[in-house]
């Protein structure tokens, strides 16, 4: 089993902005606490993504994972997007789809991709505005995040849900945006096998790593330097120097990062019994959901 040195979470951001305050960027090596990569401004998604294609040109020995979904649901209905003939078959399609539709857009923003006349018709906009074919209650589900809440390893939520402040779909969208425009540089699991040497991207989920730090379930933000060093103390992790802001953007990638040293040795995470090849090319999976 491939073992990495180093690893990397990235809390991702879908705000149309071009500098969100909820990117944030931790990482960690074999010794010493997690810390933050902090630019003078703030993060920009094509920040990150010209850091990763510096990441892949150095072939740093670097697992990175990214908060957000791949791929949207697949399986409930054997499409991506009933009655759309321009439905793609597999991810890599969906998000070559996702960039052409909103090429013209700044900031990797996807909301030309949401204005298209049969993309719109899929999502839940705003609670005055919902897409004629969305599926209605949380939306529908990859076959990860029903496993995720049938067995109570989390509760994530549908991509095709745009509302409220648990909305998963413009972070994993503009996310789908970002990988197609690394064009293979990094490898991404489970789409791509685990590489021989390099970095690779897996997509994680911020509350698995604050839960196996023993954080509630409910509460498993953590906004001050008390609660970070519990949770990394949890994790066998020492502390970072003290931050300038406490906010979960910030302690979510902390914490994740720490989790991922500790998770990635873990060869049945790499080989979750419910994850084909079929699902791994299209709908993908969580790291760490097993």
């Amino acid at each position: 089993m491939r073992r990495f040195t180093q690893f990397t979470c990235i809390d991702w951001s879908g705000a149309k902005i071009e500098r969100p305050n909820g990117i944030a960027v931790a990482t960690i090596g074999p010794e010493g606490p997690p810390a933050l990569l902090s630019p003078d401004p703030r993060w920009s998604r094509e920040d990150i993504r010209d850091w990763l294609l510096r990441i892949a040109a150095e072939q740093q020995d670097m697992l990175i994972g990214f908060d957000l979904s791949m791929a949207l649901p697949y399986y409930d209905r054997g499409c991506y997007f009933p009655a759309w003939d321009d439905s793609p078959s597999h991810a890599t399609d969906l998000w070559q789809l996702v960039e052409r539709l909103s090429a013209a857009d700044p900031y990797l923003n996807i909301l030309s991709f949401l204005d298209h006349a049969q993309a719109r018709r899929h999502f839940r906009h705003s609670r005055d505005y919902v897409g004629d074919l969305f599926a209605g209650g949380a939306g529908r589900l990859r076959v990860v995040e029903q496993h995720q809440r049938e067995t109570g390893q989390a509760n994530s939520a549908s991509c095709f849900n745009l509302v409220g402040a648990a909305q998963v779909g413009k972070s994993s969208l503009t996310g789908m945006r970002m990988l197609h425009q690394l064009n293979g540089a990094i490898p991404v699991w489970p789409f791509d096998p685990v590489p021989d040497r390099g970095p690779m991207i897996v997509e994680i989920y911020t509350t698995i790593a604050a839960l196996a730090a023993g954080l509630p379930k409910g509460r498993s933000k953590i906004r001050d330097r008390a609660g970070l060093e519990m949770a990394l103390e949890a994790l066998d992790t020492a502390l970072p120097a003290k931050l300038r802001h406490y906010d979960d953007h910030s302690t979510d990638a902390l914490i994740t990062a720490a989790w991922m040293k500790h998770a990635s040795a873990d060869e049945r995470l790499w080989h979750p019994p419910k994850l084909t090849n079929e699902i791994a090319k299209k709908e993908g999976w969580t790291f760490g959901v097993f």
